[in-house]
């Protein structure tokens, strides 16, 4: 396993990040146990949630992932060998049994889920705790184009930071990110951390496959420049990537056949590049998820690949894809497939 410095930290966070989402809905508490103990094992120190998973949320099974890392933080006592990220949901009016509805970035809501996500992960402190979408109305969650609402209130950013502030100084949380942020969003909260004197944000967890590179049109350059490094979700596109749902493939129990929502990589662009992108890995003798996982580990604005899997073995075939160094040739015919169908599925 490798290591890279998260922002402008001094941790030391896993090239690889173990993505959760899926605990409480497709994987048991103790899958999630085994997959947490293979993933230390392999050398990943850094472990990712959210109150609100798993995915698709729902009130019946809201939070369950939290639990389920904390219950094994206790059984295993090894707190101190994981950095340990979650987020706190913003504003949305599909989560009605959040918070009674009126969630957003204030103090109170803030607060209130930091203490429960504390509680439910048997720990006293988070390390990466992170706004997990705007509180704004902007493009976000397959959307590309920003439409911009007159009528939208949003809390203020400097309001929220200070709120962030606030809780890190009482030592509950080490840093803060931010999770599908557009480049206004982080250059605003960087420079009202400037301004304010207030805590800077040390990453940006934003989706990033070779189906969705629209983070480097606006974001890379910020990455690089400002220290605030891209956790990449969703490297594989929801599992497309792996090559398992062409010619309309639906394997039992996979996520696109369980959950039709999260099917934004099925259009006909995404399914042409998925095609290119999986025949460009045989030929040249390679897995087409490991491809497609090493080619998200080799951008040097990725500070972490957050890969999940809903087995053992997904899980030890994403880690190994650690180990492999995609070759120029390789990397040029992807760049060429990339021109061909740039950025099919936002």
């Amino acid at each position: 396993m490798q290591y890279k410095k998260l922002g402008n930290t001094d941790i030391q966070v896993s090239e690889i990040c173990l993505g959760t989402m899926t605990w409480g809905e497709q994987n048991t508490e103790a899958q999630a146990h085994e997959q947490l103990d293979l993933a230390l094992e392999a050398g990943v120190n850094f472990i990712d949630t959210a109150e609100m998973y798993p995915v698709p949320p729902t009130q019946e099974t809201y939070a369950l992932t939290e639990r389920y890392i904390g219950n094994w933080l206790k059984q295993r006592q090894n707190r101190d060998k994981v950095i340990l990220a979650t987020k706190v949901a913003g504003r949305a009016d599909w989560l009605p049994y959040l918070r009674d509805g009126k969630n957003c970035f204030d103090r109170k809501n803030i607060e209130a889920a930091l203490n429960l996500s504390l509680q439910r992960l048997q720990t006293d402190y988070i390390d990466l705790y992170q706004l997990h979408w705007p509180d704004r109305k902007t493009n976000f969650f397959g959307k590309l184009g920003f439409e911009y609402d007159a009528n939208d209130q949003p809390v203020p950013i400097e309001e929220t930071l200070q709120v962030l502030g606030d809780i890190v100084k009482s030592g509950k949380v080490r840093y803060i990110g931010l999770s599908n942020e557009t480049p206004w969003g982080v250059m605003r909260f960087l420079h009202v951390s400037h301004t304010m004197d207030l805590p800077r944000v040390v990453s940006v967890q934003n989706p990033y496959s070779l189906l969705n590179r629209s983070y480097e049109v606006g974001l890379s350059e910020i990455s690089h420049r400002e220290h605030c490094g891209l956790l990449a979700y969703s490297p594989l596109a929801f599992g497309m990537l792996s090559g398992k749902y062409l010619n309309g493939a639906r394997p039992e129990g996979a996520r696109l056949t369980l959950f039709t929502r999260f099917d934004r990589y099925s259009n006909p662009r995404a399914l042409r590049a998925t095609e290119n992108y999986v025949k460009l890995a045989r030929e040249h003798d390679l897995d087409p998820a490991q491809m497609a996982l090493a080619y998200v580990n080799s951008r040097p604005f990725v500070t972490s690949n957050i890969i999940g899997a809903t087995n053992l073995d997904q899980l030890r075939s994403n880690l190994n894809s650690i180990n492999i160094r995609l070759d120029q040739q390789v990397l040029e015919k992807i760049e060429q497939i990339h021109t061909e169908i740039p950025n099919p599925s936002p």
